[in-house]
């Protein structure tokens, strides 16, 4: 079965858009038959993971002592497995490697930290070129913005998608 990593802030409360879309997005990656992976906690995340655990599909959550330790944060309720790293780099490698597509929620530094690293990992072959996705208008700007800049090379242009509904993230991952 494929997997989809979603990266995504742990900020958003259920009733924010964004938490709604991540919702609906989770659960039509779970009734494609793919399995979701996240960071595990809360926000975007939690979102993403209950929508696929409500859709029948199986829920990976990645954790890290680095933020559970320190923020005193447990995983979300909706995860079928765990895997825990003690620190942040492991953990991204980890949802980088193992994953057949990305899907970039609206988030932080620790998002973009997310884009970053698996936008340079499938630029220089350190993972095959995978279907990667951001969604909604503030990664469409800051992509937009990458892309046009004269300090990047030609081989990071075209690989990420925007996508501004749930359904074309859909399409985009499940198509």
């Amino acid at each position: 079965m494929k997997t989809i990593t979603v990266y995504g802030s742990s900020q958003v409360e259920p009733h924010d858009a964004v938490y709604q879309d991540a919702l609906r997005i989770g659960a039509g990656l779970a009734r494609a038959g793919l399995t979701v992976m996240s960071g595990g906690y809360l926000g975007v995340m939690e979102a993403v993971s209950k929508g696929a655990r409500q859709a029948g599909g199986p829920v990976i959550g990645v954790t890290t002592d680095q933020i559970g330790l320190q923020f005193n944060v447990q995983p979300n309720r909706y995860l079928d497995e765990i895997v825990n790293y003690a620190d942040l780099r492991d953990r991204l490698l980890h949802m980088v490697e193992n994953a057949d597509g990305y899907l970039a929620m609206p988030g932080g530094i620790g998002t973009l930290h997310e884009i970053a690293e698996t936008w340079e990992l499938m630029r220089v072959g350190g993972v095959p070129r995978r279907p990667f996705v951001c969604y909604g208008p503030m990664w469409a700007e800051v992509i937009a913005l990458m892309e046009t800049s004269p300090y990047l090379s030609d081989g990071y242009h075209g690989m990420i998608r925007i996508a501004r509904q749930p359904e074309d993230v859909l399409d985009i991952l499940c198509g």
